[in-house]
């Protein structure tokens, strides 16, 4: 039961635990959210993590079409988040008190300050989470949305704020409203660590040994006991007085009964705190300076690792509030914030160095690119990407890697055939490969998505969450999108070069002809046509359908048509155009004004026949958007779907253009 006897000089601990909030824990210290970080294997850990984010540059960017993004400076939150959230911090100061909130308390808060009018935020300002209580606030038939009460008795404000107003970045959560404090979770590990602190402080205090009694053969009175233990105290107590000759009179003995240090294991046991902390944050411990397992040899790897699974998880929380809570809905769709993390991932010179010889070599980086990572200014010339000319599929036969001077003297004086389609033959099965390897991945995918919304025994059937996931397969961000790219960039870069090599030599135009960054262009805008013709002709096969039962078997033979087809058909169609395109813009660089059409492989086409021998300025198409040509039959129309300023006009179509040289 609690005393009656609890005054303000001598408060009962249930008053001071009370008063003050916190918990004592099993080793008897209390730990909060200020005491917690006085212990310094926490701090560190709570440091490490606030100032790395903090120091790291956040930016706001635009997305491009089809692809790519461009930093959005214009944009009214830009500054906000790269700068100055509001007029008394800097961008990093209010990001690590944030980021060390969520950690501490579980809860990151940021007061929003927007125009009434307008909605644009104007400012950011950090809320004491200690004085903010999260609830949840039905706003209708099933649905929620968070309250944020702030209460500051100091400057009597008592206010409740909705979610606009508020910048949320919670830690690991339990409720979906508000995180755990990593402070309770791990409050017997601290209270741990901060007694063996105090226990160390005493020792030394005592003279840097334990505890003991002194002895008396008789009987003393209470003066007597009392004025020895003063005696003995004044004289040995404390580290100056350590060591000191005790002079033991009357039979009086010394007996230690505390333990001592090395028998406790007082060291080993603070050396497992500063690990048991690096454990409660997710921290390599070399992060708060525990080295004893770093190495010279490991020391960049955890680093590595820290960036990826320690620090992530903040910035995607970061990024996501950003995305969610301080941009309008209709801007989320074209803006999005992403932390500029190269700084931590930054090797020694020669490891950055050969890093950027092979990024150079293989094409994905220019000169411009490694100077502004190195920050240095750009030169003239340095945007252009270098691809190797001596790079070719496997298999390539000996006449395509003949040398350039006997290539030179074969070609002066007309087109070789033969070199182009020895070309469509050595990239076409790679072609074929990556078309095939898209397709298993979009065959799973779709099955999937089949199984989870429409087949039977998964719950309600819905045709409108298989759309919806189909929409997000093959999305210009998609994983169908990405792979196809990553496939088809480096792949066309390289047949796109070799045609280039051969064209420019025909015309005897010596200067290289440099097509990547063209070529990356061709095969983004290829990979973007075949991902959306996909996804209409399922999304058509869906909608067109009656039942679930239907839809699933409808898109099964969709998929079962595009294995038996679709790898062929799109094979034949790219080394029929892009060695025409590339040979076009090859020798639009060489200064050539004309280019004829030769049919080939097309006799039964009249659109073929009729274009054989036509001579066009390069810049002007063959044929043009809404053309018509007779057909084979009488009164029969052929209308172009396109401008066609080189073949293939049709499926099938193996026709060529060739130079035209005065």
């Amino acid at each position: 039961m609690r005393s009656a006897l609890s005054g303000i000089a001598t408060p009962e601990k249930w008053v001071e635990d009370w008063m003050r909030g916190g918990s004592v824990n099993s080793a008897g210290i209390r730990v909060d959210q200020d005491t917690a970080l006085t212990y310094s294997p926490f701090f560190a850990g709570v440091r490490v993590l606030s100032e790395d984010l903090g120091a790291l540059p956040t930016f706001l960017y635009e997305r491009l079409q089809p692809r790519g993004k461009q930093r959005a400076s214009n944009h009214p939150l830009y500054p906000l988040l790269h700068d100055q959230p509001n007029s008394m911090m800097s961008a990093a100061w209010l990001k690590e008190t944030l980021t060390a909130h969520a950690i501490t308390w579980g809860d990151g808060l940021g007061y929003v300050v927007s125009n009434k009018r307008t909605g644009v935020v104007e400012e950011i300002w950090p809320l004491r989470p200690d004085r903010v209580t999260i609830g949840v606030k039905r706003t209708g038939p099933g649905q929620f949305e968070r309250r944020y009460r702030y209460d500051d008795d100091v400057n009597g404000i008592h206010t409740v704020l909705l979610p606009h107003e508020v910048l949320h970045i919670p830690g690991l959560g339990y409720d979906g409203v508000r995180g755990y404090s990593v402070v309770e979770l791990a409050a017997n590990a601290i209270g741990l660590g901060l007694a063996t602190e105090h226990h160390g402080a005493k020792v030394f205090s005592n003279g840097a040994a334990p505890g003991g009694a002194l002895s008396h053969p008789g009987n003393l009175s209470p003066e007597a006991r009392h004025r020895m233990a003063d005696d003995w105290e004044n004289i040995h107590k404390g580290i100056d007085r350590a060591h000191r000759v005790a002079i033991l009179e009357e039979g009086v003995t010394w007996q230690q009964v505390g333990v001592p240090n090395d028998a406790a294991q007082f060291l080993e046991t603070r050396k497992l705190q500063v690990t048991e902390m690096a454990r409660w944050l997710r921290l390599p411990p070399h992060k708060i300076m525990d080295l004893d397992r770093a190495t010279f040899s490991n020391i960049e790897q955890q680093q590595l690792d820290y960036v990826s699974s320690a620090l992530n998880i903040w910035l995607v929380r970061w990024e996501q509030a950003i995305l969610t809570q301080l941009l309008l809905p209709e801007e989320r769709e074209r803006y999005y914030a992403e932390f500029l993390v190269d700084s931590l991932l930054r090797g020694d010179t020669l490891t950055r160095y050969q890093a950027y010889a092979v990024g150079r070599q293989w094409g994905w980086l220019s000169a411009n690119d490694i100077r502004e990572r190195e920050n240095l200014n750009p030169v003239d010339g340095g945007d252009a990407y270098l691809v190797p000319l001596n790079m070719v599929p496997a298999g390539r036969s000996a006449p395509a890697l003949e040398s350039a001077a006997s290539r030179r003297a074969r070609v002066l004086h007309g087109r070789n055939h033969a070199v182009r389609a020895t070309l469509a033959e050595q990239y076409g099965p790679k072609i074929e490969e990556s078309v095939t390897e898209v397709l298993d991945l979009e065959t799973a995918r779709v099955k999937d998505l089949l199984a989870e919304h429409l087949e039977p025994g998964r719950g309600r059937r819905s045709l409108a969450g298989f759309l919806t996931g189909l929409g997000a397969l093959y999305a210009d961000d998609g994983p169908v999108m990405e792979r196809l790219s990553e496939l088809w960039v480096p792949l066309f870069t390289l047949f796109a070069a070799d045609v280039a090599t051969d064209a420019a030599e025909e015309v005897g135009h010596e200067d290289d002809v440099d097509l990547s960054v063209w070529a990356r262009a061709y095969a983004l805008a290829h990979a973007a046509y075949q991902v959306a013709s996909s996804f209409g002709q399922l999304r058509n096969a869906a909608e067109q359908a009656d039942t679930p039962e239907s839809i699933v078997a409808d898109v099964l033979e969709r998929l079962a048509k595009w294995q038996d087809e679709k790898a062929e058909k799109v094979t034949r169609w790219e080394t029929t155009q892009l060695p025409n395109a590339a040979a076009r813009e090859a020798w639009r660089d060489a200064g050539v004004k004309q280019v004829q059409w030769v049919a080939r492989g097309s006799k039964h086409c009249p659109y073929c026949t009729k274009l054989d021998g036509t001579v066009r300025d390069i810049e002007r198409p063959f044929v043009g958007k809404g053309d018509e040509i007779d057909g084979d039959e009488e009164g029969e129309k052929l209308v172009a779907k396109r401008d066609t300023f080189h073949p293939p006009v049709h499926a099938g179509c193996q026709c060529e253009v060739v130079p035209v040289v005065q």
